[in-house]
C-alpha cells in the first residue's frame, strides 16, 4: 500500500539515509522447530552452539595465522595517557549512545569457538578506550566510536581530524583530552578527511558553528566535500539503511554467539549527529597551505575508500595522516550495505604516491581507525603492503576474468597472495577478498556472467517453486537439508533450504533450518560484514523483522545540505510512476534569495527537472525562497502552511501539487528481504510498495 502525503512535506531519511537504532522492539515467533537442544549462554532461545565441524573450521583457521607476530599489540598499547574509566557515553536525548562494557568478554577468555580466531584479535585489539599520545603534539582518543578522534597542536589552538559519528562521544572525547593534554586551549580548525559520517557527525560536540561563521575556526575538507556527502546517502538511502542491519549487525547483542566487533572499530554510535559545512576546500591534487601556523601538505584522492577523500603530511612531526586509505585491514571495494564499486587500482597507485611523496621521510603514520605506526621501514612495510594488496585484487581478478572467470565464481578461484595473507593489515576485517573480487568484476564487467540463463532470471518467489517440485517436494528438501547440515555441507545446504524457503515462505521447519544453516556458516567467518550478514539472516528467520520505533537520528544538518536539484532527484525517486500514467503538467520552481530557477516536468509516467530553465507556458509556478524550503525539507514547515501564510507563492494550477502528493511514497525501513519474516497482520510487500519513512544518519566508512 501507499501513504499519500504532501510531496514536499518532511524528508526525515532524505539528507541522512542510514538508521542506526540504539534498540529495537523484536516479537518473538511462537512456533518453533527445535532439533537441537539450544546453546548454553546463547542469546537466542533457538540459537545452536557450533558444530563439530565448525569448529575444525576455525581451528585450522588459527593454524594457519602469525600470532607470532604481536607487533600490532605493541603499537596499539603505546602513547596511553589516560584510559577512559566510564563505559557508557550517554545521549542527549536519555538514552545509551556508547556502551564498552559490552566489549569486555572478549578479554575473559584466550579463545572462543563461536568465533573466527582472527576475528577475536581485531576486537581485542579495538578495545582500546583512551587518550593516547602519537607523538609530542600530535593525540587520539580511541575506542568512542567506529572511528578514532585525532587531534594536532597548532600556534594558537587544537586542531581536530575526523570528529566521530555522534555529537556525545566526540564531546566526551575533547572532555578526557581537555582534562589530560589540552587544559583549556581551544579548537582552531577543523578537518574532515571524507565524505563519511563517522568523520564529521559529532562536529557539533566539539564546535560552535557561530565560531565558523564568525571566521574563527574554518572548517576544512577536499572540494566536492558537501555534494558527495549527500548524494552517496539519498538515492538508495533507504535501501541501504535497511542493508545495514545485516553488513552491521544492528540486531545482535555483542556476544560470542553474536555481534563481535565491526573490524574498523566495535560499533557505531547511537547519539546525535550533525554537519557544519566546510569553509575552505582542498581544490588541487597537492595542496600546501599553513593550518593555525601549521604547515600541512594535503593530497587528494578521490574515488578511493571513499568518493571525495585526502590525506596529509605534517612536515614539522614527519608524520603521515593516511585519513581512512590505509588502515589496518583490506577496505572495501563492494561495501556490503551498497555503494558505488571502489576502484582498487585508483586506490593502490594513490597509496604508490603517498609512499612515493611522504613516506620515504615519515617516522610515524595514523589514520582515522585503528593504531598508528612508528619508524620509517615499519611505514614503508605496511603502504607497500598495502598498495599491493589493492593492485593485485584489481589485476588478478581481471586476470581471471580474462580467462573466463565469471562474477558468480571469482570468489571461489581468487586468493590473496600468502605473502599477504600472512599481514595482520592485510587481513580481511572490513573488506573480505569474497565480495570484494566480486565487486572488482562488477565494477569493470557488471552483474551478468554472460550465460543467457542468468541474463533475465526468474525471481526467486516465482523459480523456487519449480526447483521444490523437481526435489520431491518441501519434505525431501528438508531431509537432504539436514543431511547436508549434519555432514558440516553448509553452503551446500544453504542452496537447496533457501528454494524451500523462497517457495514456501510460512513453512517454519525451513526457515528453522535454514537459520541453523546461516548460523554456522556465520560463526565460520573472519570478516565482520559477513559474520553479521549470516547471523542477521539466522535471527530474522527466527523471530521476524522487528516492530516498534528505531532511534531517532535524523540530521537536519545533513538535509539542509541537499541541493535543490538533488532534493528534485530524490522527489523522481519517491514517486510511484504506477501512479502517474496519466498525468502530465510543467512547474517553474524559483527560490529568489539564490537565485535559482529549476523547470519540474511530469510526463510518461516520469519527473524530470532541470536547473536555469523557465518554461514559458507552466501550469503551475511555485515561488519560494531557498530558505523557507529547507523548513520543509527538514519537516519543520510544510509546503501548505507556507503556501498559507504568504511566504511561498503560487500562479497557475496549485492543485498539481496535490496531484503529485498523492504518488509519493515512503520507504519502509524494515522491508522483508528473507521471505516470510514480516511481522503477521502486514502484507508481504512488493519491492515497489511503501510505508512508514524511518529517519536516519549518514553512511559510515
Amino acid at each position: 500500500m501507499s501513504t499519500r502525503r504532501d510531496f514536499i512535506k518532511a524528508l526525515p531519511a532524505a539528507g541522512a539515509a542510514f538508521s542506526i537504532a540504539s534498540s529495537f522492539v523484536a516479537e518473538e515467533s511462537a512456533a518453533r522447530t527445535q532439533r537441537d537442544p539450544p546453546s548454553a549462554g546463547h542469546f537466542h532461545p533457538n540459537g545452536k552452539p557450533p558444530s563439530t565441524f565448525t569448529r575444525e573450521v576455525l581451528r585450522q583457521a588459527g593454524a594457519g595465522l602469525p600470532f607470532a607476530d604481536d607487533k600490532d599489540f605493541e603499537e596499539q598499547r603505546r602513547g596511553l595517557i589516560a584510559p577512559m574509566t566510564e563505559m557508557t557515553i550517554m545521549a542527549d536525548a536519555g538514552h545509551v549512545a556508547w556502551d564498552m562494557q559490552q566489549f569486555r568478554f572478549l578479554d575473559e577468555q584466550d579463545a572462543f569457538d563461536s568465533v573466527h580466531p582472527s576475528l577475536v584479535r581485531i576486537s581485542r585489539l579495538n578495545n582500546n578506550y583512551g587518550l593516547y599520545e602519537v607523538v609530542p603534539g600530535i593525540y587520539q582518543v580511541r575506542g568512542f566510536d567506529l572511528s578514532d578522534l585525532t587531534i594536532v597542536r597548532g600556534k594558537s589552538g587544537w586542531i581536530v581530524f575526523d570528529p566521530l559519528v555522534s555529537q556525545e562521544t566526540a564531546r566526551a572525547a575533547w572532555t578526557l583530552f581537555q582534562t589530560h593534554v589540552g587544559r583549556g586551549r581551544q579548537i582552531s580548525a577543523v578537518i574532515y578527511s571524507h565524505t563519511h559520517g563517522d568523520h564529521w557527525g559529532g562536529v557539533r560536540g566539539i564546535l560552535d558553528e557561530e565560531d565558523v561563521r564568525s571566521g574563527r575556526v574554518p572548517v576544512i575538507a577536499p572540494a566536492g566535500f558537501m555534494a558527495h556527502t549527500v548524494a552517496e546517502n539519498v538515492y538508495a538511502g533507504n535501501a541501504m539503511n535497511r542493508r545495514l542491519f545485516y553488513q552491521y549487525g544492528l540486531l545482535l547483542p555483542s556476544d560470542p554467539h553474536g555481534y563481535v566487533g565491526q573490524g574498523l572499530g566495535q560499533r557505531v554510535s547511537a547519539g546525535t549527529s550533525g554537519l557544519i559545512a566546510p569553509t575552505r576546500h582542498v581544490e588541487q591534487p597537492i595542496e600546501e597551505f599553513e593550518v593555525d601556523g601549521l604547515r600541512m601538505v594535503f593530497q587528494s584522492t578521490p574515488n578511493t575508500e571513499a568518493p571525495r577523500e585526502m590525506n596529509t603530511y605534517l612536515p614539522e612531526w614527519k608524520a603521515l595522516w593516511m585519513a581512512e586509505n590505509v588502515i589496518a585491514s583490506l577496505h572495501n571495494i563492494y561495501t556490503l550495505r551498497g555503494a558505488q564499486v571502489r576502484d582498487p587500482l585508483n586506490w593502490s597507485k594513490y597509496i604508490n604516491e603517498a609512499l612515493y611523496r611522504f613516506g620515504f621521510e615519515a617516522e610515524v603514520m595514523f589514520a582515522s581507525h585503528h593504531w598508528p605506526r612508528w619508524s620509517n621501514a615499519r611505514i614503508q612495510e605496511v603502504l607497500r603492503a598495502q598498495r599491493d594488496l589493492y593492485a593485485h585484487m584489481n589485476n588478478q581478478v581481471l586476470h581471471l576474468a580474462n580467462r573466463g572467470v565469471t562474477i558468480n565464481e571469482i570468489h571461489t578461484v581468487y586468493e590473496v597472495p600468502r605473502s599477504l595473507q600472512q599481514k595482520w593489515y592485510c587481513r580481511g576485517y572490513h573488506g573480505s577478498p569474497e565480495h570484494n573480487s566480486r565487486g572488482v568484476i562488477q565494477c569493470y564487467l557488471g552483474f551478468w556472467d554472460c550465460n543467457p540463463a542468468t541474463l533475465v532470471p526468474l525471481a526467486p518467489s516465482e523459480s523456487a517453486p519449480l526447483y521444490v517440485e523437481m526435489m520431491g517436494g518441501a519434505d525431501a528438501i528438508l531431509s537432504r537439508g539436514r543431511h547436508l547440515h549434519d555432514e558440516g555441507k553448509y553452503l551446500l545446504a544453504q542452496e537447496i533450504v533457501n528454494k524451500l524457503v523462497q517457495a514456501e515462505p510460512q513453512n517454519r521447519a525451513a526457515k528453522d533450518l535454514l537459520a541453523d544453516i546461516f548460523e554456522q556458516i556465520g560463526y565460520q567467518q573472519e570478516n565482520p560484514g559477513l559474520r553479521n550478514s549470516f547471523l542477521a539472516g539466522a535471527y530474522e528467520l527466527r523471530s521476524g523483522i522487528p516492530e516498534g520505533e528505531t532511534a531517532n537520528s535524523s540530521s537536519p544538518d545533513v538535509v539542509r545540505a541537499m541541493s535543490t536539484e538533488l532534493f528534485l532527484n530524490f522527489l523522481a525517486i519517491r514517486m510511484d510512476s504506477r501512479m502517474a500514467e496519466e498525468m502530465r503538467f510543467t512547474i517553474n520552481l524559483i527560490t529568489p534569495d539564490n537565485g535559482e530557477r529549476f523547470v519540474v516536468e511530469l510526463e510518461n509516467a516520469t519527473l524530470t527537472s532541470i536547473a536555469g530553465f523557465q518554461s514559458e507556458r507552466p501550469d503551475l509556478t511555485l515561488t519560494i525562497n531557498r530558505s523557507d524550503l529547507e523548513q520543509t525539507m527538514v519537516g519543520a514547515k510544510t509546503l501548505e502552511a507556507q503556501i498559507a501564510d504568504g511566504t511561498a507563492q503560487v500562479q497557475g494550477d496549485a492543485s498539481i501539487l496535490a496531484r503529485l502528493a498523492a504518488t509519493m511514497v515512503d520507504f519502509d525501513p524494515r522491508f522483508e528481504i528473507l521471505p516470510g519474516t514480516k511481522a503477521r497482520g502486514v502484507s508481504r510487500p512488493v519491492h515497489a510498495e511503501a510505508y512508514q519513512v524511518a529517519p536516519g544518519r549518514p553512511a559510515v566508512e
